[in-house]
């Protein structure tokens, strides 16, 4: 079972007014399905949706719908459920705000009645996804919500109701028809809110926060790992800049002090400049700052550098 088939499931039992409804089943018709004056037919491969329209149509309208089952033959050989309503179609649709009052002209959008407040956006945008979006698994490697849309006139309008809550969606052309998204995980997480799918919420969050967390981690790692590689760098440079004056019998040059923290490098490569500033203080019982420390291995490289220009 998919994650997209798990939110559909828990936002098909969902309770609403008779006016969510009403915004729910237009949303629904105009994201897919095949309009006429005297016919309404949807096909969905969710049977949970199926069943949502059918008891939509039947509470609200008193009207009961034909359903019927037919195999999908594409990959996934799904089975496709087929919903048709045959009477009292006009009325339907006027209520629906899919067609005017005076032409019967369908709509391909409806009318803004239908998302005229939070509730009735949130009902509205519920119906689109039940037929036509879907979301990737949170577990998965990439934030994905999108639905299809095979209408550019509904797929603007979606993807304004969208955005009317900041959702930041965009809409995409494709090979056949469009295609309404979203890629930012605390987006997908806010519309999961706003369609009531809570406990699609819970899971998505939970997730969501783990790879937070993990990628945190790594980022930690990444940047701990690249201190170490710098610092072995510098380390590896430092000793041999020290070799370099040993081999040109110029270590006698140095400073007492400064030869001392060459030896302790090459005594201690690994360790870093505020660890070998630790070390020096602890074995010598003389106190010497990471600065300190710096300064000396600078004065060993401009000596080692001015060795090399003579040469």
């Amino acid at each position: 079972m998919t994650f997209s088939y798990r939110i559909k499931e828990e936002i098909s039992k969902l309770e609403c007014s008779k006016i969510e409804y009403i915004s729910e089943l237009s949303g629904i018709l105009c994201t897919s399905s095949d309009l006429k004056l005297y016919s309404i037919k949807v096909q969905t491969e969710n049977i949970n949706a199926a069943n949502r329209i059918f008891d939509i149509v039947h509470d609200n309208y008193s009207v009961t719908s034909n359903i019927a089952v037919k195999k999908n033959y594409n990959f996934k050989k799904n089975e496709m459920y087929v919903i048709e309503v045959k009477k009292d179609v006009p009325e339907i649709l006027k209520d629906l705000g899919l067609i005017t009052d005076n032409s019967f002209k369908i709509r391909s959008c409806p009318i803004n009645e239908i998302v005229d407040d939070e509730e009735l956006k949130a009902a509205f945008i519920r119906g689109c996804f039940l037929i036509a979006g879907s979301v990737n698994d949170p577990k998965t490697s990439r934030y994905h919500l999108e639905f299809i849309i095979n209408n550019e006139e509904f797929a603007e309008f979606l993807k304004d109701v969208l955005n009317s809550y900041e959702l930041n969606a965009k809409t995409l052309r494709r090979a056949k028809g469009y295609m309404v998204y979203i890629k930012e995980s605390e987006k997908i997480s806010d519309l999961l809110r706003i369609i009531k799918a809570y406990n699609a919420v819970l899971y998505y969050e939970d997730i969501r926060v783990l790879r937070e967390k993990q990628n945190m981690n790594n980022r930690i790692n990444n940047c701990e790992q690249a201190n170490v590689e710098k610092s072995m760098a510098s380390s590896n440079k430092q000793i041999e800049d020290i070799n370099y004056i040993k081999v040109e019998d110029a270590y006698d040059l140095l400073d007492e002090k400064v030869r001392k923290v060459a030896d302790y490098r090459l005594k201690y490569p690994e360790s870093s400049l505020i660890e070998l500033s630790k070390i020096i203080s602890v074995e010598t019982g003389e106190t010497i700052t990471k600065s300190c420390v710096n300064h000396r291995l600078r004065k060993i490289r401009e000596l080692a550098d001015r060795l090399r220009e003579s040469k």
